[in-house]
């Protein structure tokens, strides 16, 4: 591991703090691209207006001129947080605006990813008396091509909001909403899929006003569907520009004010979280991880009613069903690992550029999370396989390193070997893929071809970067808590810093995890280094990030060592 100080404009830096703010957090906050206190201005006004999404004006008339003439909607999402959430909006949304809308999530495991024509079916046959008249995807739909297609013979209307990336074909949808299309010129093009639902609905909103729609009504108040806006975005791990960052500050602020959905509550509460003081890590670490399971394991309709639901009682049960899941899926989970690891044994991974596994056995729902888990370890680009429903397929999820964009790289190797992958998609850190199971082996090696072909030497060392050292006089419990009020994720890391300290007492907790008492400059503090039971050395440098730590109803600060050289 290789640990390096995070570059800092020294005059951006100067300039926050001639606005005022502390020069720890003008540090920190010029590390991560900011020059200016505007940039951080949480105020719903500084984002990027709704007409600014290519087809969003066109899309917001379309779907006023169906609510006027009481067209039904179906809902086609997508079975992880991001999906959920994007489902969610999207019905709680059209609804508050008059529209008749239902959502379909599909089983991942019978029928795929994406709007495809079993999906197209399987929306008429729910209710071949009255099929929706238009469907509308969310977080998928750009590269369902056959499915579009399907539903356009069929004669149901396709409304496609997305924000994955396209392939060389367009489905034939009436209209497209996707910061990533080609020719969309929107400013960010790091919005989850809950955020294109969202600014689909503020479009929506501002041509029902034009209309006249709210002369004699209220109209809704979308800002009660950012505690979704919010879970989705820091769930997705898109990255927090300044236009992700208002979505989710604004989402964090009415969770904390009790004003979030009653599912959302009942998961923190279940996850151990006091929603009050909820940060966008605990969306990330705590909610996100229990709402995945539902897709992962079983029906992600479990998860998508659990944030609808208006009913406390309601979402107490769906949250400890999401619950139970989520511990399911660790347990599967570890025994994954496990056996990846004596698999990876056996091999020299150093010398290779990346790392592909199967094994019959391992669950299609974990191999994401798995694919997560080897890529931490060993710094390569990782795809795990599992059997699909039929055994003679392979359903592959990886997760790839800062040096390789894993969508791209895959379609590299699908223009090399055309007849290799049946379908693939995803982002540069993410992505899925079909193969037939007889040419795994043919897979792991045209996918480690492309990798030597795409990295260096460089690339495949792991490196943490850190914000210097801090002064003991900041590692005090008031830092602590501005640091943890900040919205920090992917994109705009949260603050690790690197410094020498003499250990000065430590013990083992919990069988597997270091409790320490550290000093530097004869200042003593708390620190806790979680999967580590092996003792350290009585001088270390150490990585870490400065917490709030609550025992007894007494808060303290705490370090939380990430790395130890």
């Amino acid at each position: 591991m290789k640990i390096v100080n995070r570059e800092v404009n020294q005059q951006a830096a100067q300039q926050l703090v001639e606005s005022g703010i502390s020069p720890l957090m003008a540090h920190l906050y010029a590390a991560r691209g900011i020059e200016s206190a505007a940039q951080l201005e949480p105020n719903l006004s500084g984002l990027i207006p709704p007409d600014r999404l290519t087809h969003n004006t066109q899309m917001a008339k379309l779907l006023a001129d169906a609510i006027a003439v009481n067209k039904t909607f179906l809902v086609v999402g997508d079975y992880d947080a991001d999906g959920a959430t994007a489902t969610a909006v999207a019905v709680r949304g059209l609804r508050s605006m008059g529209a008749q809308v239902g959502f379909l999530v599909p089983n991942r495991f019978e029928y795929g990813y994406g709007l495809t024509p079993e999906i197209v079916q399987l929306a008429i046959d729910q209710s071949p008396d009255n099929p929706p008249d238009i469907l509308i995807t969310v977080d998928n739909g750009i590269a369902s091509v056959e499915g579009v297609a399907a539903a356009n013979t069929r004669g149901l209307q396709v409304l496609v909001t997305d924000h994955h990336l396209p392939g060389d074909t367009t489905p034939d949808a009436t209209c497209i909403i996707n910061p990533n299309q080609r020719g969309c010129d929107f400013p960010s093009k790091n919005l989850a899929g809950v955020g294109v639902m969202f600014y689909c609905l503020l479009a929506l909103r501002a041509e029902l006003r034009t209309r006249g729609l709210f002369v004699n009504k209220q109209e809704p108040n979308l800002a009660e569907l950012l505690d979704l806006v919010a879970l989705g975005t820091v769930a997705d791990l898109v990255k927090l520009d300044h236009n992700n960052r208002i979505l989710v500050e604004q989402g964090l602020r009415r969770i904390r004010d009790g004003k979030a959905g009653f599912g959302i509550i009942a998961l923190l509460k279940l996850a151990g979280r006091d929603y009050q003081k909820t940060s966008a890590q605990d969306l990330g670490f705590y909610v996100g991880p229990r709402l995945n399971a539902a897709g992962r394991l079983d029906d992600m309709s479990l998860g998508i009613a659990c944030l609808l639901t208006d009913t406390e009682e309601i979402a107490k049960k769906l949250a400890q069903q999401l619950h139970e899941l989520n511990h399911a899926r660790r347990d599967i989970e570890a025994d994954m690992t496990d056996t990846a690891q004596i698999a990876l044994d056996d091999l020299q991974v150093d010398a290779q550029y990346s790392i592909s596994l199967f094994q019959p056995e391992w669950h299609q729902g974990v191999i994401g999370i798995l694919a997560s888990r080897i890529k931490e370890r060993y710094h390569r680009p990782v795809i795990a396989f599992a059997n699909a429903t039929d055994n003679a397929i392979l359903k592959g999820s990886g997760r790839s390193i800062s040096g390789l964009h894993l969508r791209d790289a895959l379609d590299l190797l699908s223009k090399r070997m055309p007849d290799l992958i049946i379908k693939f998609g995803g982002h540069a850190i993410a992505a899925g893929l079909t193969i037939k199971a007889d040419d795994f082996v043919r897979f792991k090696q045209g996918f480690e071809a492309v990798c030597q072909y795409l990295l260096s030497p460089a690339d495949l060392q792991a490196v943490m970067l850190v914000d210097g050292g801090l002064n003991t006089s900041d590692m005090t419990l008031q830092t602590a808590i501005a640091l943890d009020a900040q919205v920090w994720g992917q994109g705009f890391a949260s603050p690790a810093f690197c410094d020498e300290f003499e250990v000065v007492n430590q013990r083992v907790v919990g069988e597997k995890h270091l409790k320490l008492k550290l000093k530097k400059d004869a200042v003593l503090v708390d620190a806790i280094y979680f999967g580590h039971s092996e003792f350290l050395p009585e001088v270390a440098q150490v990585v870490y990030e400065l917490k709030t730590n609550q025992y007894n109803g007494v808060q303290s600060v705490q370090l939380l060592v990430r790395y130890v050289s």
